[in-house]
């Protein structure tokens, strides 16, 4: 009898195993279950959430594909180096005579691939003042890279590999971001070669303040997936595997990762180098308005009802705002669809855009909304394209631009400069700048390239002080006007 007890309670067993694993079988095939607790008023309530397993964060594809993708950048700067007296008798009586010496500096950060035929997207400021950059694949393969195009504005550089059937990443839709979404990042930091790090987008539209007062146009994406020290120019990618930003900078006391970092979005990036591939400058486009951030304190001076939106503060003699009918005190509440609330929010809007190019502005105006579409500018107040010729020579203000060559840098001097090849009607010859100047600074900035002068331009705050040399090496300086 007792043997008959413990068979019947072996076979249950069983059943009921059997049947709970079956169950599970079937229930795991369509999602999982999970019991959340959820924090209302005194006593916790137990909510059932519905997880797909699918919407687990699953990185394997994306860190597959990108690592393969992602490229070591290596930066070389030639600096010089004086070198003294070899021995106390040298010192005293005055033998081996101090002489400059080069000192080559190396740094390094990352980039990524975005065309099978070589174009790598980086940091402007990994691969500034480089005299030579090597690029090394995952694969360990290297190559001499080309700067093609810089923009300091937005931390986006373009390098070129000669080579071809490379391993890519997409762009993706950084607009598309949610916050809390899962994204990736890949880079070299430390010299540690394809590392990944994973983490969740913490904010967008995100702007650090800026300590060189240089013009910037930031909108980051703010994200706590690890970025150090040489994971500049790397890839912040998704769960798909697209690149939806540009790792550039982390917020840190100390040097090194302290919990955020910050990348480009890739809708940003995508312009700035499309404008690099086909014109060899940015095309920056300009709504030409000063505008304010709305605060609790600022709608109750302007008596303001609603927070949201963007104060225009006064808005550029003849600017595409000015023309459109935008008035200073209207409050802008979107730009081209997308609703805007700050600053920030406004430049990655403009920035996406050309000269040229006509967006809807979406205004409160007297507790009234107004409609209007305003036709943006370039720094010039037009809305012509800069055009970059044979030779590099770009058409600019009025005159025919190009980056100094090295027979004039040498006759004058000068590190760098910016050569005026021919000046016809604009500000230029309105200043009285004449054929053969050579710009060395803009308010007392160095500039190199016709994008560094247009931005020093743009971001002038009142009016513009242009430093140079011409041929005979005469210093002369010239105010031209904002």
């Amino acid at each position: 009898m007792k043997r008959k007890i413990g068979l019947i309670i072996v076979v249950t067993a069983l059943i009921s195993t059997g049947a709970t694993l079956l169950v599970n079988h079937f229930a795991g095939k369509k999602e999982n279950i999970e019991s959340v607790y959820v924090t209302t008023g005194q006593q916790p309530v137990i909510k059932k959430v519905s997880l797909p397993e699918v919407q687990y964060p699953d990185f394997t594809y994306a860190a597959e594909t990108g690592v393969k993708a992602v490229v070591h950048v290596k930066v070389v700067k030639i600096g010089q180096q004086i070198q003294g007296p070899q021995s106390l008798f040298d010192f005293f009586f005055g033998y081996g005579s101090p002489s400059l010496q080069p000192r080559p500096q190396v740094g390094s950060g990352s980039g990524v691939i975005i065309s099978s035929d070589g174009y790598i997207i980086t940091a402007t400021h990994v691969i500034e003042g480089a005299d030579e950059v090597v690029v090394t694949l995952d694969d360990k393969r290297q190559y001499e890279g080309r700067v093609i195009g810089k923009d300091p504005a937005t931390d986006i550089a373009l390098l070129k590999i000669e080579a071809t059937d490379l391993p890519h990443l997409d762009f993706g839709d950084s607009d598309a971001l949610r916050l809390g979404q899962w994204v990736i990042a890949i880079g070299n930091p430390y010299e540690l070669r394809s590392t990944i790090t994973a983490g969740i987008v913490s904010a967008k539209g995100r702007s650090l303040p800026s300590y060189d007062e240089d013009f910037k146009i930031e909108a980051f994406i703010q994200t706590d997936a690890a970025v150090n020290p040489g994971n500049s120019g790397g890839a912040l990618v998704n769960a798909k595997g697209e690149l939806v930003g540009i790792n550039t900078a982390i917020a840190t006391r100390t040097g090194s990762f302290s919990g955020y970092s910050f990348a480009v979005p890739s809708t940003i990036a995508r312009k700035v180098v499309d404008d690099i591939r086909k014109y060899g400058i940015v095309q920056r486009a300009l709504l030409g308005i000063t505008m304010q951030d709305i605060t609790g304190d600022l709608a109750k001076e302007k008596d303001i009802k609603e927070i949201r939106g963007v104060y225009i503060h006064q808005l550029m003699e003849g600017g595409a705002a000015q023309k459109a009918g935008v008035k200073a005190g209207d409050i802008l509440l979107e730009v081209g669809d997308v609703a805007v609330n700050s600053g920030t929010s406004v430049q990655e809007q403009i920035s996406r855009l050309s000269p040229g190019d006509k967006v809807k502005l979406l205004l409160l105006r007297d507790n009234k909304q107004v409609e209007v579409t305003a036709t943006l500018q370039n720094q010039s107040g037009n809305t012509e394209l800069l055009q970059e010729s044979d030779g590099n020579i770009t058409n600019f203000l009025g005159a025919q631009l190009r980056p100094a060559g090295k027979e004039v840098k040498d006759r004058l001097k000068i590190r760098a400069g910016i050569e005026v090849i021919s000046v016809n009607e604009g500000k230029f010859k309105e200043a009285g700048i004449r054929k053969g100047f050579v710009i060395t600074h803009v308010n007392q900035k160095p500039v190199a390239t016709v994008q560094q002068l247009a931005l020093a331009i743009q971001s002038a705050q009142r009016g513009i002080l242009i430093e140079g040399k011409y041929p005979d090496g005469s210093v002369y300086y010239y105010a031209l006007g904002n």
